[in-house]
């Protein structure tokens, strides 16, 4: 009861004075202290957050340049570091739109683009063995459940098929040693269906905004959707490295592993500093 009646008095009363104290004392707004006393990043960004949030950057920035009475000769790293904020902030929302709109397109074995990069994907993850038709039972080697592949792709759309194909195309050989460890007689698993669940998981990530302090950090500006893909070519080679390590006494124990991985990634992304991207060693 106490914390309450004191949040109240704090956001209702002392706050707003506090700020104005403060911007009498050090001659700065709040927005110039975050900018000036944090640097780029999460936490940066996170506070600069709470105090705007619209679409238009440059028109944003200028207008509370000169709301607050910033002159820009006076102050280069306060505009250079809204800016910056302003595009994390107003990137991420586009960017859920735009990964929506791909979940929510449905795969169509009529749309000769969509068949190409279905393809395609068999070719990079297979590329000594012959596709012998596009209807065939061979689809199970990369991982799906059925004889045409398109089945498959009912919850994630074609936001599925793209976070495969986006993994095999820039990180083939990884993309291959991770189809081996899945294809593992005893500690295998469905590689194409785990990867649209794990496509599943970043989607979920991304829509409760657990993904910002990631893209905050390692994005110095709009995050687009090769970011989003490539967060989840990291989520694909790390829960084959932890279902390696784990190893599963059967596949019937998926939702359990897949749920415990799942509790580590929001671990990491809780840390303000975080950044979470695919390494692998050079050879």
């Amino acid at each position: 009861m106490f914390r309450r009646i004191w949040h109240y008095i704090y956001t209702s009363l002392l706050r707003s004075w506090l700020k104005w104290l403060l911007r009498k004392t050090t001659g700065t707004c709040e927005l110039q202290r975050i900018c000036s006393g944090y640097k780029p990043g999460a936490m940066m960004t996170t506070k600069a957050a709470l105090e705007t949030n619209k679409e238009n950057v440059e028109k944003q920035v200028d207008e509370i340049m000169k709301e607050k009475e910033i002159k820009p000769h006076s102050d280069h790293l306060f505009k250079a570091n809204l800016h910056i904020c302003l595009l994390q902030i107003t990137g991420y929302n586009r960017l859920y739109f735009r990964v929506e709109d791909l979940r929510k397109e449905v795969f169509n074995s009529d749309n000769p683009k969509h068949e190409a990069m279905l393809l395609k994907l068999w070719d990079l993850l297979m590329p000594t063995v012959k596709l012998e038709s596009r209807i065939t039972k061979q689809w199970g080697d990369i991982g799906f459940q059925g004889d045409d592949p398109k089945t498959d792709f009912r919850g994630m759309g074609l936001l599925g098929l793209i976070n495969l194909l986006f993994f095999s195309e820039n990180y083939t050989a990884e993309s291959r040693q991770v189809l081996s460890h899945a294809n593992h007689p005893k500690l295998g698993y469905s590689y194409a269906i785990v990867g649209i669940n794990l496509t599943e998981m970043a989607y979920s990530l991304l829509k409760s905004g657990a993904l910002k302090p990631h893209f905050y950090n390692s994005v110095p500006g709009s995050p687009e959707l090769k970011d989003f893909h490539q967060f989840y070519c990291y989520l694909a080679y790390e829960f084959d490295k932890f279902w390696v390590a784990e190893e599963p006494e059967s596949i019937m124990h998926f939702n359990q592993y897949r749920e415990k991985f799942h509790n580590m990634v929001k671990t990491h992304l809780q840390d303000p500093n975080v950044s979470l991207t695919l390494t692998v060693a050079c050879n």
